[in-house]
């Protein structure tokens, strides 16, 4: 059966919420591919339940999203049966795992933005995103700890972990740009008081990667050279891949629910 991909009626809100409900979704998915791989048991439980906040993040998000929108799309379907291009999360969530220095790293960077993110909504106009944003917070706060204790360790360890975590470092800077960007659209938002402008988190967010990797013997790469498109649609190979996998239940057999 050959199931239609929905049409999303993309308002400025809509949006907004869609970007950070894809952000959770296919960071969650990309984390609990290492369930029964991770190096240890409780290493194993850790990243699934960091998977299972992000995945929970993402369904309040996506719900959000289809009360504003007001048609007849609800959770799952904006989860499953949206095209590639109609994606819109940071390009960085959706970069391969790799090893799992990469794995904690891409962690680290993206936490360490999402604790001061959510913070900062916490203040929103929007009671929804508000409400959201206090749940999330928790729960980001948590993910930063862990990721930050892994990157000390692994810095700061053998030869072998450090070269692993400093390359992860490398690959991985210049997706992390993107996500102090804004358009237009999301600008309006900032300046209605419901958006967070994530350039006044950056030198917060600076500041931790350059404490954290300082006391893990690491350095952050000093190339200004940033990639950007997910916010627009605009994604690497790797999303077409990953949603082959995450959809393949719903495109097969319809209507099936969380």
């Amino acid at each position: 059966m050959v199931v239609a991909n929905i049409q999303v009626s993309e308002t400025p809100l809509v949006i907004y919420a869609l970007r950070r409900a894809d952000d959770a979704l296919i960071l969650g998915h990309r984390l609990s591919e290492w369930c029964g791989h991770a190096p240890m048991l409780e290493e194993d439980m850790a990243l699934s339940n960091i998977a299972l906040d992000l995945i929970g993040q993402a369904r309040e998000l996506y719900t959000f999203a289809a009360k504003v929108e007001g048609r007849d799309n609800d959770e799952d379907k904006l989860a499953y049966l949206r095209d590639v291009r109609q994606y819109r999360n940071l390009l960085l969530v959706e970069q391969p795992n790799g090893d799992f220095a990469q794995t904690l790293v891409r962690q680290f960077i993206y936490s360490a933005f999402a604790d001061l993110y959510w913070r900062a909504m916490m203040n929103s106009r929007d009671a929804t995103l508000a409400a959201i944003a206090a749940k999330s917070e928790k729960e980001s706060a948590y993910h930063l700890r862990h990721a930050s204790e892994w990157i000390i360790r692994l810095g700061d360890g053998t030869e072998e972990s450090h070269r692993r975590a400093q390359a992860a470092i490398e690959n991985l800077w210049a997706f992390t740009g993107e996500m102090f960007a804004v358009d237009d659209d999301e600008r309006a938002l900032i300046h209605a008081g419901i958006a967070v402008d994530p350039a006044s988190l950056r030198g917060r967010w600076l500041a931790t990667l350059t404490d954290v990797t300082r006391e893990a013997t690491l350095a952050l790469p000093q190339n200004e050279w940033m990639q950007q498109g997910g916010r627009a649609g605009r994604h690497s190979e790797h999303l077409g891949h990953l949603l082959s996998e995450l959809q393949s239940m719903q495109r097969t057999f319809p209507g099936l629910i969380w």
